[in-house]
């Protein structure tokens, strides 16, 4: 096995995520809301696209005046990013690979923050995290760039995969009280179009971008990567929007940087990953359920 390999499989192995095991095995035989031969569990079962696919949704959601202060304002990004960016990622493992009753208990303690989180984006418009139109913008964006970076790295999609992956992903959405969740392909790429126009520039955009080239974020065997994330993410994102936050004069990957990526994320395809939760929601869904046994 080269070294390249060898590091990839260092950050497989969930030094990021730090994965509790009971989440996603049990309880026994409970299924989740995504099936075990669903697109969603394809999408989000590489680690290598979700981690490039997951920055360029964070920068498109950051581009959003009212989302980015709720962002920025409101949680522990600048203070503690590798916490922060682990809480997510684990948040979108939960979705996919819990079990239902596991998820909606976390949806909800989710839902309960995000209703106590308001304030006054730099332009000066009043916000809520809860606002359906702040929701939805921060769900399809997430869609977008895994889905997008799954395509680009592992392999690509025909147009009724994309779609059922969308539909997949409305119904976890609705989970988080998004209200009219994009269920398709072409209705996720209208929505980002048409929401293009109204990103902005700002300089938490910078600080964001320095924070994922420079924090302690990913795991150290593999943390010399992420200067090269963050330009892969960059080169996910489309011209348009980066040219709308003032981010396309941003180095992008390189063509043979991409073919890099696709290597990396085939790799993570074949190698076995300690820890791996879409493993262990095989293991739990393999198990018989407990007869009157209250769910977790």
């Amino acid at each position: 096995m080269t070294d390249w390999t060898t590091r990839s499989v260092a950050w497989a192995s969930g030094g990021l995520l730090a994965l509790n095991p009971a989440d996603f095995l049990e309880p026994a035989g409970e299924p989740g809301i995504a099936a075990p031969n669903s697109m969603s569990w394809r999408v989000f079962g590489n680690p290598v696209s979700m981690a490039v696919g997951g920055v360029a949704a964070v920068l498109l959601e950051l581009g959003e005046p009212r989302v980015r202060a709720g962002v920025w304002d409101h949680s522990s990004f600048r203070t503690d990013p590798a916490g922060r960016i682990r809480r997510t990622a684990y948040g979108a493992m939960l979705t996919v690979f819990a079990a239902e009753s596991r998820f909606a208990a976390y949806a909800s303690r989710v839902n309960a923050i995000h209703a106590a989180v308001a304030g006054a984006a730099d332009d000066g418009r009043r916000y809520r995290a809860s606002e359906p139109d702040l929701l939805r913008w921060v769900q399809t964006t997430a869609a977008f760039g895994f889905v997008e970076a799954y395509e680009q790295l592992v392999e690509p999609l025909g147009p009724g995969q994309r779609d059922q992956f969308c539909a997949e992903a409305a119904v976890g959405a609705r989970y988080y009280g998004v209200t009219e969740p994009p269920e398709t392909a072409a209705s996720m790429r209208a929505l980002i179009a048409t929401s293009v126009p109204q990103l902005t520039p700002s300089p938490v955009l910078g600080e964001f971008l320095a924070i994922m080239r420079n924090a302690p974020i990913l795991p150290s065997a593999v943390r010399r990567l992420q200067p090269a994330l963050v330009r892969a993410a960059l080169g996910l994102v489309g011209p348009e929007a980066l040219a709308a936050m003032t981010l396309d004069g941003e180095a992008q990957w390189t063509a043979g940087e991409r073919r890099w990526w696709r290597r990396l994320a085939r790799v993570a395809e074949v190698v076995p990953r300690p820890g791996d939760p879409r493993r262990m929601a095989r293991r739990r869904l393999s198990r018989p359920a407990v007869a009157g046994r209250p769910r977790s």
